[in-house]
């Protein structure tokens, strides 16, 4: 009824406006939608067995949702040495907000960058093809996402599989600094005050050699840790929200988050290619 009421008032029939984005989901987006802990979608969890090939298994969360037609989907990777349970918040609060969301398990805790990013596509495969939830995703709507040498991971991930709609590194660690061949749409998340992989010497870095034609955005969270995505961080969730709504699900009344930059005071540093053409 919000979607249908906001179509409404700008003019556009209802038909239209869900004719012209058929991958639109859930009511129109507020500062209060994008920044609350569970969005307007139900959701379950099913868990992967580490027997499966090309990763370590891990975690599925996906809307109850049937009514809409098919989700988008993101594969998240977790960093060196860590497990997805330090990031398992993010499992429901993205779902929540209409993805189905795979957190994976690295199939060693010692995985580097590229070997992350082959278990991001191997899990994406994987949703898509042979899980329990296949029926509910559009293999056409993809992304990747991960923490330090996860976000390194995701980085590899995108760059190997151009037709990914849309990446989000938080924090990324990798020691490859050139991504000019990148040209998946691109929010890279740093903590201003990582020390174990420094926005001045990765995510900075990462972002510059990005080219502007990619679509891209650097978000630095004020006074971060390396480890600020460990838990729970209403700044992280409500831009990469946007970010994946916008790209994964061609959804532009999300673009109001992203252009112009944010006004927050959690956000030290804020870079983008704005006006978004993708």
């Amino acid at each position: 009824m919000a979607v249908a009421l906001a179509a409404a008032g700008a003019g556009i029939a209802p038909a239209a406006q869900a004719a012209a984005n058929p991958y639109e989901r859930g009511p129109a987006p507020t500062e209060a939608s994008i920044s609350a802990a569970r969005g307007p979608f139900a959701t379950s969890q099913t868990s992967v067995s580490s027997l499966v090939t090309g990763f370590g298994g891990g975690t599925i969360y996906y809307p109850t949702d049937t009514g809409q037609g098919t989700f988008g989907a993101v594969a998240i990777s977790p960093g060196y040495t860590a497990r997805w349970s330090s990031l398992s918040w993010l499992g429901p609060r993205l779902a929540s907000q209409g993805f189905v969301v795979i957190g994976i398990e690295t199939e060693s805790l010692y995985d580097q960058p590229d070997e992350r990013g082959e278990q991001l596509l191997a899990a994406l495969d994987y949703l898509t093809q042979r899980s329990s939830v296949a029926n509910r995703i559009d293999p056409t709507r993809l992304a990747v996402a991960g923490h330090s040498m996860g976000g390194g991971g995701s980085l590899e991930a995108a760059d190997e599989r151009p037709s990914i709609q849309a990446a989000v590194p938080i924090a990324p660690w990798n020691s490859r600094k050139s991504w000019s061949g990148l040209r998946v749409p691109t929010m890279i998340i740093g903590g201003e005050s990582d020390s174990i992989a420094p926005v001045a010497t990765h995510s900075i870095p990462f972002y510059n050699s990005i080219p502007s034609a990619s679509e891209k955005a650097y978000l630095e969270l004020d006074n971060a840790s390396h480890f600020f995505p460990q838990t729970s961080n209403t700044t992280t969730a409500k831009y990469m929200i946007s970010w994946l709504k916008r790209f994964v699900d061609n959804d532009t009344r999300y673009e109001q988050f992203l252009c112009p930059a944010p006004d927050d005071n959690d956000i030290s540093d804020y870079r983008d290619t704005c006006p978004h053409a993708g």
